[in-house]
């Protein structure tokens, strides 16, 4: 009995919380974040298109990437590096296909679950690298905008 009356509490207050911040909309902005991700990974991202995914994020933003990265340090200047980061991928995709499967959200977080299908040619003498995966993503949300980003595959 215990549980269901701290599941009712926490489901009314998580509630409360969200409607304060009426504007802000999990739903919109979880297909917004996806869809712009989505446009920076493609064969023919722009500069404007990194731009529309950055405007998402903190400018002290945090990225972890399981396994690869384990620090969740949110930096002052995360939001330039991450920029610095993808503007030296932009473009290197040869194919790019991702669908966004799923995603739920909490008080201050958004999760996203995607696949994705690629194939990239990451320098000149390179060989093509065919990648495909199932991907998770961990956003958690401050002020409307992504501040931590924890993603998994």
């Amino acid at each position: 009995m215990n549980k269901i009356i701290l599941m009712v509490l926490g489901a009314f207050l998580s509630a409360s919380v969200l409607a304060q911040d009426s504007d802000f909309n999990p739903e919109k902005f979880a297909k917004k974040y996806f869809t712009a991700w989505a446009a920076s990974q493609s064969p023919n991202a722009t500069k404007k298109n990194l731009e529309e995914y950055l405007a998402l994020l903190t400018d002290d933003v945090g990225h972890q990437h399981i396994p690869y990265d384990l620090d969740d340090t949110r930096i002052p200047n995360g939001k330039q590096k991450m920029r610095e980061g993808m503007s030296h991928y932009l473009g290197k995709h040869i194919e790019y296909k991702s669908k966004l499967v799923g995603y739920s959200y909490g008080l201050n977080a958004i999760a996203i679950q995607y696949t994705v299908t690629l194939k990239a040619k990451r320098g000149p003498d390179s060989p093509v690298e065919t990648m495909s995966y199932n991907a998770m993503e961990i956003l958690e949300i401050e002020n409307g905008k992504v501040s931590m980003i924890r993603k998994y595959h």
